[in-house]
């Protein structure tokens, strides 16, 4: 009966492929912020060689176990990434020498463990010096290794020659790293003095909807344009919404050619719902339909997607709409995606930022508000500047729903311009 109850729960546990994804999601975390691994391994999100406050300061600091920093390092090195491996082997070996002897029912792993898998980190990274004086200390608490043995003569020779030619064996596997593409920080902004143009309005849109109850816009970028539509849903709106998708999320798919796929670069769980699915999301697609003042009736828009983004989600930089005639965007019949409403549904501790790349500003969580861009120039040509990424969340859960509008059914609510430039 207890294997049985044990069965049933395990399907709701966190499994291999889980923890895996969060080691890499702390990976994420490491490069974006550019956060000091040992401050993370002691809870504190703090900037690597930075004496400036910490970017986020938990209310309950909890502190990576030896065994954790291992298992980060281990993701790293498995993948061939050896700049992470060693940071976070470094990391794992500081923490086991300080426990060494005394034993831990948590540990799966040990200090010769890491110092085996750091040594082969610095080979591979060049280093043969350090990876020889670690391997060294491995022989002293396992002498009869004949492997690290080996190993260390080998190190001992390409010193004497002067060379880092590699040909020693590490743990498995040890290929070579793999390209990383990574989300970096994003140059200063423009202070919003010296931007005139930015301002704040109530929106009635000529819709009868908001006359009693106008939309609350700030206009956030001229070009591209993009407005935050403040207050637009409320805390029981998006609760509700939250546990109508909850059921249902799976992990998120992205284009590829013609089919649709997982990729590392968008990590997160989403879920579809029709308007049908409750008089809440019926009332969200109505105003929605006023404040942009587009056309929602199908097949013109898309089902609004829930996405919940956990520890690490991210979306890399991409477009909304699509950029090959072969995408599967076009299967509606209606055309590309000329405009994208992002409604925040819940307010995130730290990172989570939505950033424009090419147009060099970001706009942060704000629980509640609408995130509007037209994703499309009025000659109907995707507009460049709307490449855009989802940073990483640092701390706490972020929820969003998205709404995707094309561009046929709009054709005189956003008409051509006389300039075809436009």
């Amino acid at each position: 009966a207890l294997h049985a109850g044990f069965k049933e729960v395990e399907q709701e546990l966190p499994g291999a492929e889980d923890l895996d994804g969060a080691a890499r999601a702390l990976m994420r975390l490491q490069d974006v912020y550019a956060l000091s691994v040992k401050g993370m391994a002691n809870g504190v999100f703090q900037r690597a060689g930075a004496s400036r406050p910490p970017l986020y300061s938990p209310g309950r600091r909890v502190s990576l176990s030896a065994d954790d920093c291992f298992h980060v390092g281990k993701v790293a090195y498995d993948m061939g990434d050896y700049y992470h491996s060693i940071a976070w082997l470094e990391e794992a070996v500081g923490l086991f020498r300080l426990s060494y002897g005394s034993w831990n029912p948590e540990d799966r792993s040990s200090l010769e463990d890491a110092l085996d898998h750091l040594a082969f980190s610095y080979f591979m990274a060049g280093n043969v010096s350090h990876a020889l004086s670690l391997s060294r200390e491995f022989l002293h608490y396992d002498p009869s290794n004949r492997r690290v043995a080996r190993n260390v003569a080998k190190y001992e020779k390409l010193l004497e020659m002067g060379t880092s030619a590699r040909g020693c064996h590490g743990p498995p596997p040890h290929s070579c790293p793999p390209s990383r593409t990574l989300l970096g920080p994003l140059s200063p902004q423009p202070a919003p003095e010296h931007l005139p143009h930015l301002v704040c309005s109530y929106e009635t849109n000529g819709s009868p909807y908001l006359l009693l109850q106008p939309a609350k816009k700030e206009t956030v970028q001229i070009q591209p344009y993009v407005a935050l539509y403040h207050d637009f849903i409320s805390d029981a709106e998006a609760e509700t919404i939250k546990g109508l998708a909850g059921p249902w999320l799976q992990r998120s798919v992205v284009a590829s050619g013609e089919k649709q796929q997982k990729a590392e670069y968008r990590i997160s769980k989403s879920a579809w719902l029709k308007d049908t699915a409750d008089p809440v999301v019926r009332a969200l697609e109505q105003r929605i339909a006023a404040v942009t003042g587009l056309d929602l009736r199908p097949p013109y828009a898309e089902y609004l997607q829930v996405v919940n983004y956990g520890l690490g989600g991210h979306y890399e930089p991409h477009f909304d709409h699509a950029t090959s005639r072969k995408s599967p965007l076009y299967r509606m019949k209606s055309g590309n995606r000329i405009a994208t409403v992002m409604i925040y549904l819940s307010a995130v501790e730290a990172g989570g930022s939505t950033a424009f790349i090419y147009a060099n500003f970001s706009v942060p969580v704000v629980k509640n508000a609408a995130l509007f861009w037209w994703n499309l120039r009025r000659n109907g040509d995707g507009d460049g500047d709307t490449l855009h990424a989802g940073c990483p969340v640092l701390a706490g859960d972020k929820w969003v729903a998205n709404k995707w509008i094309h561009e046929h059914g709009q054709e005189f609510r956003r008409p051509c311009s006389a300039d075809p430039r436009d």
